[in-house]
């Protein structure tokens, strides 16, 4: 026992000696660096350590640091140089050569050089920072809106991890709406396009507003056929399993109604449809529905009572548009209780109120827009919009 205390004794004097000479041997800019950021001063702390890396060019982990320092501060070239640098050296291991790429490759990135960045991230497919390098180039596939490798990258990344990427639908819907808007439009593709996305679909077992994009991009090449009878069949589905997406598609379903000669049965069916899920761009289909139809008094006295049980300043100043619109003196659905002007004038202040509510609003980043998005413009998350207004939300 005495013999072990005393080789312990040893072998811990020996460790501190050698952690004072390697600390002496440091240089003083080192101690000035970590006392600038002690005291938040990162331009100051920023250039000391740049004078260690000059003096001591072996310091790799002090340059890694340097360049993640430079590009989270936007001095996109500095980081560049940083990571060059440290790519050049022959001796550089494997392991923190590869860490290096990626590192450079983030730069590129961060400073919208998408197509350095695709052939930085690109070399590090079969190396240990695979994943995060599949992950950045479904991102840069997507912001340029080339689904076909997207959808390769997907593949590649589910090789490696064993979870749904829900967004590979999408991306196969995109194709088929590009197909869609050719001229002539590429029917085959398009089709293609929507049973591979049916198929990811069922595979990912994908939210609702996947499956209404799939059932909605169905119903247009139904329309487009001039098969008016598979389109509602498509649009009635969504109404079946997605109520709460009914909005979206009334319009286009009350039209192929219309064509169909199923107006009025369109009509109770979307009425119906309000009172167990109300939404704003249901009741405005309704609204008009009910008016060019049945006329001013029964579309008031509908809207009315869809008011008085979901009260809301969207749905009055809808209301008031169209019977602007409809009655400029304001004499039809009102009886003459209010002349034009005074309605106008009405619509004037309602409308003031309600342009910050008339907005769809992104879960993830708060983006707010008039139409509705399947991907995000602000922070490009997919299936991040609810299919209501703000004031619904509120």
């Amino acid at each position: 026992m005495p013999l072990l205390f005393a080789l312990g004794w040893m072998a811990a004097r020996f460790d501190v000696r050698q952690m004072l000479s390697e600390t002496r041997n440091l240089p003083d800019s080192y101690f000035r660096g970590l006392n600038f950021l002690l005291n938040e001063e990162p331009d100051r702390a920023i250039d000391a350590f740049v004078e260690v890396a000059k003096l001591d060019p072996e310091t790799t982990e002090l340059h890694f640091a340097l360049g993640s320092l430079f590009r989270r501060r936007g001095e996109m070239e500095r980081a560049i140089r940083v990571h060059q640098s440290l790519l050049s050296r022959a001796d550089l291991p494997v392991r923190q050569r590869e860490h290096a790429q990626h590192e450079l490759a983030q730069d590129y990135l961060r400073g919208g050089m998408l197509d350095r960045a695709e052939e930085a991230f690109a070399v590090l497919k079969n190396t240990s920072f695979a994943l995060p390098s599949l992950r950045a180039l479904i991102r840069i596939y997507e912001s340029e809106h080339d689904w076909p490798r997207a959808i390769e990258a997907v593949e590649g990344l589910r090789k490696l991890i064993d979870e749904p990427v829900p967004q590979l639908v999408h991306y196969h819907c995109e194709m088929a709406q590009a197909a869609l808007a050719m001229r002539p439009p590429n029917m085959v593709g398009a089709r293609q396009s929507l049973d591979l996305a049916q198929r990811a679909a069922d595979t990912v077992q994908s939210g609702g507003a996947s499956q209404v994009r799939v059932a909605m991009l169905k119903a247009s090449i139904a329309a487009s056929e001039g098969d008016r009878q598979a389109e509602r069949q498509f649009l009635q589905g969504v109404l079946e399993l997605s109520p709460e997406y009914a909005g979206l598609m009334a319009q286009q379903f009350y039209d192929c109604c219309v064509a169909l000669g199923q107006a009025d049965a369109a009509v109770v069916l979307l009425s119906d449809h309000y009172q167990q899920y109300p939404s704003l761009d249901l009741f405005n289909v309704v609204f008009r529905a009910l008016r060019d139809r049945q006329g001013p008094e029964d579309a008031w006295t509908y809207a009315r009572q869809a008011l008085q049980s979901h009260p809301s300043l969207l749905g009055l100043d809808r209301l008031l548009e169209v019977e602007l619109a409809k009655s400029p003196a304001g004499t039809g659905a009102l009886g003459g209780e209010i002349n034009g002007p005074d309605l106008a004038l009405l619509r004037r202040l309602i409308n003031r109120h309600t342009q910050r509510l008339d907005r769809y609003a992104c879960r993830t980043c708060g983006f707010q827009a008039r139409r509705y998005y399947w991907q995000c413009p602000g922070c490009n998350a997919w299936e991040t919009y609810k299919p209501r207004r703000l004031e619904e939300l509120e």
